[in-house]
C-alpha cells in the first residue's frame, strides 16, 4: 500500500485533478510522488524555491521539535494561497500535507482549497484493509 496512492484515490473521488504537494524538500523536489500522481491523472504543483525553502525549515527548525506557531501558520497559509492562485486559473484545487508533522500545523480551515493528510489518509487505508475491503 504507498501513501501516494492513497492520496491519489482521495484525490480522484474529491473529482479534483491538479493539487499542490508540501513536504519535505525531497518530496517536494525529487519526482517519485509527482510522478506516482501523474500515473494516476493527477497533476502536482510544487511551491517556488523559496517557498519550498520556507515549508522544508519549518518542517525540520519547528514541527520535528513539536513547536508550533502563528508565524509557522500564516506563512504555510501564504504557501497553500499562492499554490492555489498560480497559473491563471490552473492552481492547485487541493493541496497534499505530505508530511507527518504539517498536519500539526494546518488543517483543511487554514487552506483556500480542499487539504489531503497523507498521514490520517494512509492510516485509514490500512485499517480499512486490515478490516478486509467492506471495513468489517
Amino acid at each position: 500500500m504507498h501513501i501516494a496512492d492513497t492520496t491519489a484515490d482521495a484525490i480522484a473521488a474529491a473529482g479534483l485533478h491538479t493539487v499542490g504537494l508540501l513536504g519535505t524538500a525531497f518530496t517536494m523536489e525529487q519526482p517519485f510522488y509527482r510522478d506516482r500522481l501523474a500515473s494516476r491523472g493527477i497533476r502536482a504543483l510544487v511551491p517556488n524555491e523559496a517557498d519550498r525553502r520556507t515549508v522544508h525549515e519549518i518542517i525540520y527548525g519547528e514541527l520535528v521539535h513539536g513547536v508550533v506557531t502563528d508565524d509557522a501558520r500564516e506563512r504555510y497559509r501564504d504557501v497553500m494561497a499562492r499554490l492555489h492562485d498560480a497559473g491563471a486559473g490552473a492552481g492547485a484545487e487541493g493541496i497534499i500535507l505530505g508530511c507527518t508533522e504539517i498536519e500539526l500545523l494546518v488543517t483543511r480551515a487554514d487552506s483556500p482549497v480542499p487539504v489531503f493528510p497523507t498521514t490520517a489518509l494512509h492510516v485509514d487505508a490500512a485499517v480499512a484493509f486490515a478490516l478486509g475491503a467492506d471495513g468489517s
